[in-house]
């Protein structure tokens, strides 16, 4: 009896003890499951975003984000992007951390069932970064000399940790406190275009690598060179404008005008140091003076601007001195110093004619003067003197178009072409024009340049310093082909030896 009682006991024993063990895991799924669920009023949002570099804003990938209060910790893809799901609703301080670079926060409200952006730009740590070396300055040499005006820049800068470098060039002129800062990327050259003759100019370079501040260079200077006395001015069409140039005998170019404004017509005069030219103003044209080099431009005319015909053809002089100007004004010819003061009229044709060209004798005493026509046609040359008084004719009674007035140097002689063939047209073509010279004492006229190439013509003509020598414009008749300035010699037989270009897609030339 007692031993059945024993293994019913022992039984119950084992089946209390299995209930037992029951009971406790249900009991532990219970709670595991309630903490689980989400308790009853709380509300979830989400947080996605991309981590970047502050330097370029390319994408970081296995950065770390996470937050305060503290959320789910994630990791950046590939694309920088990281995503935070069941974030609960309030404000959080969110932080992006990735080795060798700063770690960054930014603030964020997470809101119910909505999805909150950020955008981390991280800094790449400076504690053992070091800056790039001091750029060294490579060309010109310091304090070199006699530098074109377009001239490259070069240095040299490295990096330890081949860090990303760019650099910027300020370039300062000797007595001006202006500055010129160039960003060049990261080229190690820099062309400079334009610059002044005969400067002084100080460069300098600073090289960056995004993460230290800028190390600058040492301060280099240069002088450039002087400014090329050519004794040629003309012009050259570009951009739908005349543009003036300086050039020499062997072909060397100085632009000297800007391509935005139509500047025309060059005359220069070697005692005022000035080249006076014909500009568009507001519609009208004025006469200005510049420097040798084209700077100082001071425009001269003001009430009364220079006015014609046809703007191509009209033209004005110098005194000899510099100090004093002549032009035309249809069929007036006015008098102006050279700074603007002091308008004068001089002369007034008896019949109306317009007056298209001047040249005053170097003494002074008289002026040629070409008369025509609204159309430029019926011309005629004649000369008077500063009171306006005619003194005589010298060219009349002939058809087609005439030009070119250029007194010599004693005043006895006077050059000019004229279409021989008589042609006239609207658009004042001309066919056959020569070159002629005219003795004033004796009124004997001699055609100078029978070496001219058929079908071409030759106009503004000028006498050359020493006179032994002309120069011109010669074009192909169809007014379309390209205009080239020769220098042409009358005491040359041979037509290819006494005829050279100077200067091709050139015209309205001076020499002086």
């Amino acid at each position: 009896m007692m031993k059945k009682e024993h293994i019913f006991n022992s039984a119950f024993a084992k089946t209390e003890k299995l209930s037992f063990k029951i009971a406790f895991v249900a009991l532990l799924l219970f709670f595991v499951s309630c903490a689980e669920e989400k308790f009853a009023g709380e509300e979830f949002g989400t947080i996605e975003g991309k981590v970047v570099s502050a330097v370029d804003f390319k994408p970081l990938a296995n950065a770390k984000v996470f937050s305060n209060p503290s959320s789910s910790i994630v990791f950046t893809d590939d694309q920088g992007k990281f995503v935070i799901k069941d974030v609960k609703v309030g404000d959080y301080s969110f932080e992006a951390q990735k080795d060798g670079y700063i770690a960054k926060f930014e603030p964020a409200t997470v809101n119910a069932n909505k999805t909150t952006n950020l955008v981390f730009e991280l800094k790449l740590s400076t504690s053992n970064n070091k800056p790039p070396t001091t750029p060294t300055l490579v060309s010109p040499a310091d304090n070199a000399t006699n530098q074109a005006i377009e001239l490259n820049l070069s240095w040299t800068a490295t990096d330890i940790e081949k860090d990303s470098l760019k650099f910027e060039i300020t370039l300062r002129k000797e007595n001006s406190t202006e500055v010129v800062t160039y960003q060049n990327g990261s080229k190690k050259s820099l062309l400079l275009k334009n610059l002044s003759y005969s400067t002084k100019y100080y460069w300098q370079v600073s090289v960056n690598d995004g993460i230290n501040p800028a190390v600058l260079s040492p301060i280099r200077a240069f002088t450039t060179t002087a400014f090329p006395n050519g004794r040629f001015s003309f012009v050259k069409k570009e951009s739908n404008n005349y543009v003036i140039y300086s050039g020499d005998d062997t072909g060397n170019l100085v632009q000297l005008t800007s391509t935005t404004v139509n500047s025309w017509r060059p005359r220069k005069n070697n005692q005022a140091k000035k080249i006076a030219f014909i500009r568009s103003n507001g519609g009208q044209n004025h006469i200005y003076t510049m420097n040798f080099d084209g700077t100082n431009v001071l425009k001269v005319t003001n009430s009364v601007p220079i006015s014609g015909f046809n703007s191509d053809y009209i033209t004005f002089s110098w005194n000899t001195s510099g100090s004093q100007i002549i032009y035309p004004y249809f069929d007036k010819l006015y008098r102006i110093n050279a700074d603007g003061s002091g308008l004068t009229r001089l002369y007034q044709t008896p019949n109306g004619k317009f007056i298209s060209e001047c040249d005053w004798s170097n003494d002074g005493s008289k002026i040629a003067l070409k008369v025509n026509d609204a159309n430029g046609y019926n011309a005629e040359v004649y000369l008077i003197n500063t009171s306006g008084a005619v003194l005589n004719q010298v060219v009349s009674g002939f058809n087609g178009a005439i030009g070119g007035l250029n007194f010599s140097v004693n005043g006895q002689r006077l050059l000019f072409t004229r279409d021989v063939s008589g042609f006239e047209a609207a658009n004042y073509r001309q066919l056959d024009s020569r070159v002629f010279q005219a003795v004033l004492s004796s009124g004997v006229i001699t055609e100078m340049n029978a070496d001219k190439p058929l079908g071409t013509i030759d106009v503004d003509v000028r006498y050359s310093p020493n006179e032994a020598e002309f120069i011109l414009m010669n074009t192909s008749n169809d007014g379309l082909s390209i205009k080239n300035i020769v220098k042409f010699n009358p005491a040359i037989n041979n037509a290819a030896a006494s005829r050279t270009i100077l200067f091709s897609n050139a015209s309205m030339p001076d020499w002086e």
